[in-house]
């Protein structure tokens, strides 16, 4: 009998499976039918797990456990410790630990030590690849297979097939599972599963369905999972009503139906704004005495929320609370978005202060959201101000961006409820960051400082507008001339309205007729 060095280049004509997308030509081995006996010692059992592979005689060469294999290389004393699958965990670890620019080297020392001592080692490296996510380390190894003189067996095809799920390139795992079929191996559950995932991720679901019939053929029997996968692929594409048909067949045939089925097809109802259908569904499921999970809840907030239904979602949060089903931050999140955007603004309120209690972050966008609504939709409501004001502290505290928006909205509100010393820094503030107030936000804030005699103030803010190249409208000098003239400053007066003049705005107010007290300028120039 040939050696199976031999036998390998005998068949090396055969045909091969290429990447067409990678520079690194990769090449599957296939092993023809009336070879196939002598190789029925190849393992045909679970491709993919890490219990330890009963070893075959797949290469002539000694296992002395003193020989310098890649694997030992990769050990240390305390890896010989390790079970199975702690050891590859301890490969990949190894393998994450090198340098990106060195862990080619990694497949140089096999050229130069000798390679594998089996199919089985370079198994074990190919799934340390593929887990660590080198997956172009993993196609160069493999394309490299026939150097080492392995024939692959089934675990090498399927562990094949997770990478290429891995890379996105469904059309080839799926010729990779073809060709294995074709060369007498069976693909587990497990590599079924994976594939079929995929496939449906990608929107490959006619595919999907092409390899979930083939599985009826071998007589493999198809888990919820996979059943599960295929609801989600058919509600992904759009096709809801073949998914609901689905479900309800698989329950009609006494399938054992889990509640992450009903929940696929929960999703794709409220995708299309069928949120009370989905409702029924998960209404159905809790008869037949499965528990919703939270994914299940945060399906029907989305669907609810999508559909402008905001107050409705609030009455679901109660709901969940009710049934010991722990809300997290994106059942939160999703409900208090569209509870801003639906101008719910004392709802979320309450769903803000909930996160918070709970220690979840509230996003940025949110809080100005938050703050914006309040202060525009409640502007005489002091309480509820003094609520938007603490959220627009938090965000200064935590350094969260605040939009100018929010700003001109604070500034504004503060001024409402008198706080115009507030108001005032905050101006600053904005301008010292670069923003430019809206021309209301500037006519506020001066009318708000003239009101409480705060004439100083109210000038810089005449100054800043200046300075950023404003130009103030009438009724701004109208309030400072107004307020001088209470005051008895005629001089003060008298300078604004000219500085007004000078710049083609005639003041309706105009200085008043005697003089108290004496100019505040102190120097300061208005002809500029």
């Amino acid at each position: 009998m040939p050696s199976l060095q031999a036998q390998y280049l005998l068949h090396s004509s055969l045909p091969i499976l290429r990447t067409s997308v990678n520079p690194i030509s990769v090449s599957t081995t296939l092993i023809t039918h009336r070879h196939r006996n002598h190789y029925s010692t190849l393992q045909k059992a679970d491709p993919i797990t890490l219990s330890k592979p009963t070893p075959t005689p797949s290469k002539v060469a000694s296992q002395n456990p003193s020989s310098n294999t890649l694997l030992k290389q990769l050990s240390t004393p305390n890896s010989e410790k390790l079970n199975y699958p702690e050891k590859i965990q301890h490969l990949v670890a190894k393998i994450k630990a090198t340098p990106p620019s060195e862990r080619s080297r990694i497949l140089q020392s096999l050229e130069t030590n000798g390679g594998f001592q089996s199919i089985h080692e370079f198994n074990d490296l190919l799934l340390a690849f593929v887990t660590a996510n080198e997956l172009d380390l993993a196609l160069k190894l493999h394309s490299n297979l026939s150097t080492y003189n392995l024939l692959p067996n089934s675990r090498t095809f399927s562990i094949l097939i997770k990478l290429y799920c891995h890379r996105n390139e469904t059309h080839v795992a799926k010729s990779v599972a073809d060709q294995m079929l074709e060369n007498g191996f069976q693909p587990s559950v497990v590599t079924f599963t994976i594939l079929i995932n995929s496939l449906c991720k990608s929107g490959r679901v006619k595919r999907a369905f092409e390899v979930f019939e083939i599985m009826g053929k071998i007589q493999l029997e198809p888990t919820m999972q996979i059943y599960n996968c295929l609801l989600k692929g058919l509600c992904y594409v759009g096709r809801v009503e073949e998914a609901y048909d689905m479900l309800m067949k698989m329950k009609q045939s006494g399938k054992m139906l889990d509640i992450y089925s009903y929940t696929a097809v929960m999703d794709g109802f409220c995708k299309v704004g069928r949120t009370d259908e989905a409702m029924e569904l998960m209404n159905e499921a809790t008869e037949r005495g499965l528990v919703p999970s939270v994914v299940t809840f945060n399906t029907l907030f989305t669907g609810y929320c999508k559909e402008g239904r905001a107050g409705e979602g609030v009455r679901l949060l109660k709901k969940m609370k009710e049934m010991k089903c722990c809300p997290d931050s994106v059942s939160y999140s999703t409900l208090l978005n569209a509870l801003l955007k639906w101008e719910k603004f004392l709802a979320a309120l309450g769903i803000y202060k909930e996160m918070l209690d709970l220690g979840y972050e509230v996003d940025g966008r949110m809080m100005n959201g938050l703050v914006r609504g309040i202060c525009r939709t409640f502007s005489t409501d002091e309480e509820l101000l003094k609520e938007a004001f603490l959220v627009f502290e938090k965000m200064k505290n935590e350094g969260v961006v605040i939009y100018p928006r929010t700003y001109c909205l604070v500034i504004k509100s503060l001024c409402t409820v008198k706080e115009v010393d507030k108001a005032f820094e905050n101006l600053k503030e904005m301008v010292g960051v670069g923003y430019s107030p809206e021309m209301i936000t500037y006519i506020s804030i001066i009318e708000a400082l003239c009101l409480e005699g705060k004439d100083e103030k109210a000038l810089s803010v005449l100054l800043i507008m200046f300075e950023v190249g404003r130009f103030p409208p009438r009724v701004a000098y109208d309030h400072l001339i107004d307020e001088y003239n209470q005051q008895g400053k005629l001089l003060n007066s008298s300078h604004i309205y000219g500085a007004a003049v000078k710049r083609g705005v005639v003041p309706e107010k105009q200085p008043g007729t005697c003089l108290m007290g004496y100019s505040s300028f102190h120097g300061i120039c208005l002809d500029r």
